[in-house]
């Protein structure tokens, strides 16, 4: 069968392949990893999913948060474009420095408040990689040395506390600590050093402590486990509890930051700062992988020599630009402001429609991270069915819908979301 990538049909897009050809090349030639949606989107701006017939679906899901900036953000689109057609877009040996790496590195150590303030004003330094579970696992190396180094524990006898329904991505280090059995199934031998108690349980916290705890790691919000707030004091408590206990304190932020609650970090809700952050998604606008570990100077220094850890795509010109022009999107069309004001407007007409509905058990919003827990526990149900109202969701552990669009959605694109979500559950 010929390639026809130079030809396009209908609104856009790279092939004239039918639907049900893309359906049949997925199933007889990728993995069966993912549960789908039935729609190949042809295109994708702003807040917009096209499919071949020219139909838009608004969407809901924002790729989990990796498109704050909206799709093909003009902006950041511009910026990669020109970094390829000039020369400066291409992977480059970390043996040398790259300009774009040092801008994206100043940025977004200033961009992020200090952290771990108990360690002193050394400012923020910043290590990148690709995918955001690189960057969890670069910040569970960065507790473990800690730990070691500094607190004495024996090497291979550091201990993590984390918390049940986590989601910090599907390597083997992430999923050995899952608290769902579905994905650490048949995958072991596991890594041990991980106590996993109940989110939001200051006490069971501090029960699992123990001489050889060396850090804590923790969602602000829980994304996959369910779209749930952590409890008013909770992450002041962790503080606590850390500070008390010389733990390295470390927030999941790769979902919930970059303005998708309403402030530019969701931890600023509580006046918390962590020791350490771990960013990524929104990070490059989703036009590149990109993700980063933040932490305070200090803190680096100490773990992170030459050998100590290396990527060749991390940091790498292309994703440096995209994170450049990402980042001030976000600031300067003040992205965090908008998530607030318009979330606020969604989120009250999504619980009018919740207390009208016969499905819907809960909602828990913050900012433009909304969940809509169903009292049958198929969100997925739901989410399919709103395809026919023209907008593309997913669910959240199998009971809560996700509604988590683009931060740039104006009131009247919450309208459509909110009629839409009429039609489906009322």
């Amino acid at each position: 069968m010929a390639d026809v990538r130079t030809t396009h049909r209908g609104p856009v897009g790279y092939s004239t392949y039918s639907d049900q050809m893309i359906y049949d090349f997925e199933s007889s030639y990728g993995a069966h990893h993912y549960s789908r949606q039935h729609l190949v989107v042809r295109k994708a701006e702003g807040i917009w999913l096209h499919d071949e017939k020219g139909d838009r679906y608004l969407d809901c899901l924002a790729a989990y948060s990796a498109v704050n900036q909206g799709h093909h953000h003009p902006r950041i689109v511009q910026a990669v474009v020109e970094a390829l057609q000039s020369g400066y877009g291409s992977v480059i040996s970390n043996v040398v420095y790259t300009d774009p790496l040092g801008v994206f590195l100043k940025k977004l150590a200033t961009l992020v408040p200090q952290m771990g303030p108990r360690f002193g004003d050394n400012g923020n330094k910043v290590l990148p990689k690709n995918g955001g579970v690189e960057s969890v696992e670069t910040a569970v190396k960065l507790a473990r040395y800690y730990g070691y180094k500094e607190k004495g524990i024996p090497d291979g006898q550091q201990e993590i506390v984390v918390f049940n329904n986590n989601f910090h991505g599907r390597m083997i280090t992430t999923v050995s600590f899952s608290s769902n059995a579905y994905y650490k199934q048949g995958f072991g031998p596991l890594t041990p050093g991980f106590r996993t108690v109940d989110f939001g349980s200051l006490d069971k916290v501090e029960k699992a402590i123990t001489k050889n705890t060396c850090g804590i790691l923790v969602e602000p919000m829980q994304g996959e486990g369910g779209m749930y707030q952590a409890p008013a004091g909770f992450l002041k408590g962790l503080r606590e509890l850390s500070d008390r206990h010389n733990l390295i304190l470390l927030f999941d932020e790769i979902q919930v930051g970059l303005g998708r609650t309403g402030k530019m970090f969701a931890f600023e809700h509580e006046g918390v700062v962590p020791d350490g952050i771990i960013l990524g998604k929104a990070l490059s606008g989703g036009l590149v992988p990109l993700s980063c570990f933040v932490t305070n100077a200090k803190l680096m220094d100490i773990v992170f020599q030459p050998g100590r850890d290396g990527s060749t795509y991390g940091g790498y010109p292309l994703a440096c630009v995209a994170g450049n022009a990402a980042l001030d999107v976000i600031v300067e069309e003040r992205l965090p402001e908008n998530a607030d004001q318009v979330g606020a407007y969604l989120a009250e007409q999504i619980r009018a429609i919740g207390a009208r509905s016969p499905h819907v058990k809960e909602v828990r919003a913050r900012g433009l991270f909304i969940g809509i827990e169903v009292k049958n526990g198929d969100a997925m149900k739901y989410c399919r069915e709103m395809l026919g109202a023209r907008l593309m969701a997913n669910d959240s552990h199998g009971h809560t819908i996700r509604i988590s669009p683009p931060l740039i959605i104006t009131k009247k694109d919450a309208d459509f979301i909110a009629a839409g979500l009429e039609r489906v559950l009322v």
